[in-house]
């Protein structure tokens, strides 16, 4: 079949390329309207609960991660010249387009109660006028008697001092939000060069927005630099600027195609989808080199260029097609989970292998026949002394030294299972980064300041209409209090604010300003307090009402209100930990018959997100060796060489798997997915020197040492090749300034590498013990 397929090709070579040419150009066309996701994809499915939460959430009480923060630490920020400029840094941010509000500093408030009208009227503390240094130090003294604003807008111990900017939440959705992130970036730099302090600049619209276009632009960079890697790579195998530039078209061709298939399929260039192009450059490489290969070892032996270019395809198009389709396995796996972000990524991985596939099929031979025939220089490689060399000593490695293949093997092992027991679960918001990034660094400034910055919701639904409102809301508020006090107390956690911090503020101001009555209204004075806190019909639209800000932590049917949180990225493992405490204070204090408390946020959906992610991948890697087990059941139709070519490709899986425990990389979503990645194309090795295994066994009248002896030699050269192709492909990740993306590349590289080595020496040691050459019983 594969004969008359390599036949038909070459007849009908020139209507296979202008149709091959034709497709690329309408996928090039979908390929341009191809848009970034500006939205940060569901780790977890709609239908989760938590996610469920976390939805609910929003629709009440907005968005909680659109608040960009702004830290200084100074013991001269209440120098008259120093705090005009701390002034004027609030007014500029101000003015950025999509900027809200910033909560500061200099635009901090106090209450002043009225008796006559019986309301609390906000005033600024810090007047925009001011000129004397006197005035400024009796603004202060008044602003240090508020506790509202400690720990939120200031830290008395270390002179650290906030600004929190409210960003619109729909441009942080849009193309929109760089731009954001960058006016406000040069603004705040500004200010660092006139007063010469420090500014940090940390919050979850800062670390998205900066990682997201960071990683996009490392994603171009990679892929320019796979594509010169691989011309290098090429043009010094084959010596020929034709063969070079003909293998880089086919990549180039697979990149528009997997570029149109994601516009195709409705998706967006996200985090992940974003690796497929210099993916389809790693794996189109291989494909190129073996066809190739063949195509020139079948020209010297017989002389004649179609003769061989139809033996190329014939021998080298089912081998081929079995790879991309393990390879593709390894991808399209992820498409099995429930997770959007993992889907995506699996379904255009997937479908993009395959179509590298066909573009490999019908370009190569069709304009191999065009061009002259190779020269000798141009096949030269085939007879390279080192790589002849390096492989006749695996030969003797293979028929003379068994038992200590066994035993390397073996101990390699037992090395990594210890290994494996030493892994660790950990994922944390920006571990990505190395520790001495700026985005890192700064939000240690937060942590060490003011806890963190990370946000943690808790919603407390009395169950009951209007069961916020009244005198009965003094019971639930002391709930809330004693509930955010615990809070405050944790290691890693801000003193919370919520409607009971108001409540504090309020009593204080009706008390006129006595910092010992910052507490909460009683039984006694509730009622009192409440009289201020009620809006007249004149300011009940007045946006600097107390009331206003309250509302915005109250739903409007006075049923549900919020406690927010701000925490330290403390990581996957410490979460829950973290977590559970607060629960059983949480149930020690509320009713579950009166209340209904719950734990969300963008802390909360990481956490599940990553759980959901990892557990995800760890699945996927499960079906990954299910359904390449069924092709290569297929294949080769004897369990025997099932078993005996699973277990090269298990043992680098448990070895790479080893070193990161013995190394201390955690299992993350980023290093798990290096597990199918690499599976998927590991096996690729193992495909191609089993099916060229089974075409040298007539040949050598079933003699199985003669035939594995022939395998590694012929074989042999290209696996070679190819492994440094892939190995070089996946190591040019390491240059990425993210964790994650480095330790796809060099876990990736370590699991060929091992592979190359397990499938040339322990897959042939296998065959020879093996037995019966009739156990590879197929019609290819």
């Amino acid at each position: 079949m594969w004969k008359r397929l390599g036949i038909f090709v070459l007849n009908y070579r020139l209507p296979l390329l202008i149709a091959l040419f034709a497709v690329t150009i309408v996928m090039g066309f979908f390929a341009s309207k191809v848009k970034l996701s500006y939205e940060f994809a569901k780790a977890i499915p709609t239908d989760n609960p938590k996610y469920r939460e976390y939805k609910s959430f929003r629709e009440k009480f907005g968005d909680d991660g659109n608040v960009l923060v702004v830290g200084v630490q100074s013991d001269k920020i209440f120098e008259l010249s120093t705090f005009k400029a701390f002034y004027h840094l609030q007014q500029q941010l101000k003015k950025v387009n999509d900027v809200e509000d910033v909560l500061s500093l200099p635009s901090s408030v106090n209450l002043q109660k009225d008796s006559l009208t019986e309301k609390l009227n906000p005033v600024k503390i810090f007047s925009d006028s001011l000129s004397t240094q006197a005035e400024l130090d009796s603004s202060k003294a008044v602003f240090f008697n508020l506790p509202f604003y400690r720990s939120l807008l200031y830290n008395p111990d270390s002179n650290a001092y906030l600004m929190g900017i409210r960003i619109n939440k729909d441009s942080l959705n849009s193309p929109k939000r760089s731009k954001i992130v960058k006016d406000i970036t040069v603004v705040v730099n500004n200010f660092q060069k006139e007063t010469n302090i420090p500014v940090h600049l940390s919050g979850l619209p800062l670390i998205r927005t900066v990682m997201a276009d960071r990683l996009q632009k490392e994603m171009r960079i990679f892929l320019i630099g796979s594509l010169l890697l691989s011309a290098f790579i090429l043009l010094l195998f084959f010596r020929s600027f034709s063969t070079m530039l003909l293998s880089l078209l086919v990549v180039i061709m697979g990149v528009i195609w997997s570029l149109g298939v994601l516009q195709l399929c409705g998706y967006k260039i996200s985090l992940l989808t974003a690796l497929t192009p210099p993916l389809v450059v790693v794996i189109g490489i291989p494909n190129c080199i073996y066809f190739i290969n063949k195509y020139h070892s079948s020209f010297i032996g017989s002389g004649d260029k179609k003769g061989s270019l139809v033996d190329m395809v014939s021998k080298m198009g089912v081998v081929t097609l079995f790879c991309n389709i393990s390879a593709a396995i390894g991808f399209a796996v992820f498409g099995l989970t429930k997770s959007a972000v993992l889907q995506e990524f699996g379904i255009v991985a997937g479908i993009s292998i395959m179509l590298i596939f066909v573009i490999s099929f019908i370009l190569l031979p069709s304009v191999l026949s065009y061009l002259p025939s190779p020269k000798a220089a141009q096949t030269r490689y085939l007879n390279n002394k080192l790589v002849t060399g390096f492989l006749l000593k695996i030969e003797g490695w293979v028929v003379n030294h068994q038992r200590t293949v066994y035993a390397i093997t073996g101990a390699a092992l037992v090395f990594s299972i210890a290994g494996i027991f030493r892994l660790n679960t950990v994922a944390f918001i920006v571990d990505d980064l190395p520790k001495t990034d700026k985005i890192y660094t700064d939000l240690k400034f937060f942590e060490r300041n003011f806890k963190g910055v990370m946000p943690l919701e808790i919603v407390v639904d009395t169950k009951k209409r209007n069961g916020l409102s009244g005198m009965r809301a003094l019971t639930v508020f002391e709930k809330v209090d004693s509930l955010s006090g615990f809070i405050a107390a944790q290691k890693d956690m801000n003193r919370p604010l919520s409607i009971a911090e108001g409540l504090k503020f309020a009593k204080q101001a009706f008390y006129e300003g006595d910092s010992a009555n910052y507490l909460l209204p009683n039984s006694f004075d509730g009622a009192f307090v409440g009289e201020y806190l009620r809006p007249g019909k004149k300011d009940s639209s007045n946006k600097n009402n107390l009331t206003k800000m309250l509302s915005s932590f109250m739903d409007s049917s006075r049923q549900t209100t919020r406690i927010s949180v701000s925490m330290a990225d403390v990581g996957t493992k410490q979460l829950p930990v973290v977590l559970k405490k607060i629960r059983e204070r949480i149930d020690q204090l509320f009713d579950s018959s009166q209340y209904k408390v719950q734990l969300t946020g963008t802390s909360i959906t990481f956490l599940e997100g990553s759980t959901f992610i990892i557990s995800g991948l760890k699945e996927s890697i499960f079906w990954a060796f299910l359904l390449i087990s069924f092709c290569m059941l297929y294949l080769f139709k004897s369990a025997r060489i099932l078993i005996c070519s699973l277990i090269p490709n298990l043992i680098p899986l448990v070895i790479t798997a080893g070193i990161m425990g013995w190394m201390g990389v955690p299992l993350k979503p980023s290093t798990v997915l290096v597990f199918s990645v690499a599976l998927g194309i590991a096996i690729d090795i193992t495909i191609r020197f089993l099916v060229n295994y089974k075409q040298e066994l007539p040949v050598h009248n079933n003699d199985i040492n003669l035939t594995v002896a022939a395998t590694i030699k012929n074989t042999g050269l290209s696996i070679v090749y190819t492994s440094l192709v892939l190995i070089a492909g996946f190591i040019i990740f390491c240059f990425s300034s993210f964790g994650g993306t480095i330790a796809l590349g060099w876990l990736t590289s370590v699991t060929l590498l091992v592979a190359t080595i397990t499938n040339l020496v322990l897959l042939p040691v296998l065959l020879l013990n093996t037995r019966k050459a009739s156990d590879l019983k197929s019609n290819l």
